[in-house]
């Protein structure tokens, strides 16, 4: 029996990502000995012909589509990509008796609703690695489950979370934007942000891999493939267990320093931990800050005050960290007066990048579902497939876009909206310029060696 996997994800900005979770379901069913082969809607320029044309190659029996996200979560700018995904399954459908399976993290979000609108036959919820072996299996055997949406019930141990099977074409393409590789840790989350879907969808207990095979996996990427930074794409790498040190630990022993950069949490940063994370060769830093102030802070669920931000901000930049911010205005609690303190609080921060998001996109079986039915800014049972952003009722959504636009005019470290350097970032890494790149906005940091296109070793 042949899988195909395709990755339907269509956004390119600031940067096109490898598709990680496609590749880690890939490396389960090669283990299994399935014959399994990977395809990239956005490496196929986003033609549906394309990937006909591979369908046709292939002649898969089973075709698993990975989608990783919804939208784009930005209310100043949306752009949906669920109706891509519709249009690869309609093309399946019209051109193969293969069977269309859906999964990925915007699945797992919203399964029901994507899998009715797609016109999928089934769809697998959470983890994909074993359910994917187990449906392939039966497959051979006729035999289906008779639910659509299937449910990971237990699970997958840190140890046995596989390294990605990266693909070389898929590698090439991305690499060639950014040569940025993305590699996972571990899986789960602990903490209870009232907006986020990590907990849901991985769990709120840490699950972390062998530092020996992530440590394999990151000289792979470098000398293999090339790639000239890593993204560990941990929802938080610093976790408090503290795993991400046996990780740095593992990198110092092998003497291996490559450039990277990762998401931290602005608590339990020491001198002597970013001494080792540069070290191994962090170059940027992206704090999930996400409130300026204290009281929206709290609100969404932080364990951490202002003040904690500042500190972790100054570590960074003291150890010649480059640093980036998010924040979204607009959250439960906020007034007027905390959106005038929040921007006066980024504007205290040194030597750092903000990105200034306004409102939170809203996703079922968060806290902030019931905040924002209860605050009258959404009816129940509302369709959230179609992108809805809570804003405090206090708070007048022109009345803080203007605010927000006249407070942060100028500052070319303070990005509001939050994507109007897309254009900017995607021209530099098109001309060779790898990395983050939002650090060449901060002073000292503007000049960056152009690299030699991609070429495997």
């Amino acid at each position: 029996m042949k899988v195909l996997l395709i990755s339907s994800n269509i956004a390119n900005t600031p940067y096109t990502i490898y598709p990680l979770g496609m590749s880690m379901v890939a490396s389960a069913l090669k283990n299994s000995g399935v014959d399994v082969e990977q395809r990239d809607y956005l490496k196929s320029e986003k033609s549906l012909d394309i990937l006909n044309e591979e369908l046709k190659k292939i002649k898969p029996d089973i075709v698993g589509i990975s989608i990783r996200n919804i939208d784009n979560v930005n209310l100043m700018n949306e752009q949906r990509y669920i109706g891509a995904v519709i249009d690869i399954v309609k093309m399946i459908k019209e051109n193969s008796k293969a069977i269309v399976i859906l999964g990925g993290s915007a699945f797992s979000i919203m399964p029901d609703i994507i899998l009715n609108k797609s016109g999928a036959d089934y769809g697998i919820v959470g983890e994909g690695e074993e359910l994917m072996v187990e449906f392939t299996k039966n497959a051979e055997k006729s035999i289906f489950p008779n639910e659509k949406c299937l449910y990971s019930k237990t699970p997958i141990n840190g140890l046995k979370i596989p390294s990605a099977l990266y693909d070389s074409e898929l590698m090439k393409f991305y690499l060639q934007s950014g040569n940025v590789a993305a590699i996972q840790t571990k899986r789960g989350c602990p903490f209870k942000c009232v907006y986020c879907s990590y907990p849901m969808l991985e769990g709120l207990n840490i699950r972390a891999r062998d530092p020996k095979a992530v440590v394999d996996d990151i000289q792979i990427l470098n000398e293999h493939y090339g790639a000239k930074l890593i993204f560990f794409t941990d929802s938080v790498f610093n976790d408090s267990q503290g795993e991400y040190l046996k990780v740095l630990q593992e990198m110092k022993i092998r003497n291996i320093s490559v450039p990277w950069t990762a998401f931290f949490t602005p608590k339990g940063l020491t001198d002597e931990v970013v001494e080792l994370m540069k070290d191994t060769g962090l170059r940027a830093a992206e704090l999930g800050s996400d409130a300026p102030t204290d009281t929206t802070l709290k609100r969404l669920g932080k364990s951490f005050l202002f003040k904690d931000i500042i500190e972790s901000n100054d570590i960074f930049v003291k150890h010649g960290v480059a640093v980036a911010h998010y924040y979204m205005f607009g959250c439960p609690g906020e007034t007027k007066e905390t959106v005038l303190e929040g921007i006066e609080n980024i504007k205290r921060l040194k030597n750092s990048v903000s990105f200034i998001f306004m409102g939170i996109r809203i996703l079922p079986n968060t806290p902030l579902l019931k905040i924002a039915e209860n605050d009258g800014v959404i009816e129940k049972n509302t369709d959230l497939l179609e992108a809805v952003y809570y804003i405090d009722p206090l708070v007048d959504k022109e009345w803080m876009e203007e605010t927000l636009t006249k407070g942060f005019k100028g500052m070319r470290n303070c990005i509001f909206p939050p994507d109007s350097l897309d254009s900017s970032l995607q021209f530099l890494h098109k001309m060779g310029y790898s990395g983050c790149l939002w650090d060449m906005l901060l002073k000292g940091k503007e000049k960056r060696k152009r690299h030699k296109s991609y070429d495997k070793k």
